[in-house]
């Protein structure tokens, strides 16, 4: 028992102090998504929407959430519902362990991504492949502009095809 203690007291990292040092922020690779940002769609089948997305820390810093609202600028064909809200949370399910979210959306929705970042300044959420459709969120910061898309590859297809691209400044 002596030796499983001091073995296990020896894997413990210990900063200059003697203190254990603390553990990396698993979100430090996603700082730069941290505001309030406006979203300003392309036009896709008649319809040209604006709203606002944030993308903050929560529950002590355990996640980072991106909640969005739509706004009144909604211009679209009179069958189509301009009310979209939806919630993102990234997260980590175990020190060390690779970044993963989960997206939830007032129409019932339920997507589950692994999460890189390919640069500095930019991340993508990509769902598992399966029998349905993949889904590809990304993210790049492009001078002051955050710019996003939504695609999804169908199976048998080889190229992603846009739902949804966006891009706004901070607000």
């Amino acid at each position: 028992m002596k030796r499983f203690v001091m073995t296990m007291l020896l894997a413990i990292p210990l900063a200059a102090n003697g203190q254990s040092a603390p553990a990396p922020d698993p979100f430090k690779a996603l700082a730069f998504l941290e505001q309030n940002w406006e979203a300003n769609t392309q036009e896709y089948g008649g319809v040209k929407s604006t709203g606002t997305y944030t993308f903050r820390r929560e529950l002590g810093g355990h996640i980072l959430a991106r909640r969005s609202t739509s706004d009144a600028g909604c211009k679209g064909p009179a069958t189509f519902d301009c009310e979209h809200g939806d919630i993102l949370y990234v997260y980590e399910e175990a020190p060390g362990q690779p970044l993963k979210a989960i997206y939830f959306d007032n129409e019932g929705h339920v997507i589950h991504y692994a999460v890189s970042t390919p640069t500095p300044t930019s991340v993508v959420f990509l769902s598992e492949p399966g029998p349905g459709p993949q889904f590809r969120l990304s993210y790049e910061l492009k001078d002051s502009l955050l710019v996003g898309k939504f695609q999804s590859l169908m199976p048998g297809q080889k190229e992603w095809k846009s739902y949804l691209e966006w891009s706004g400044p901070k607000k």
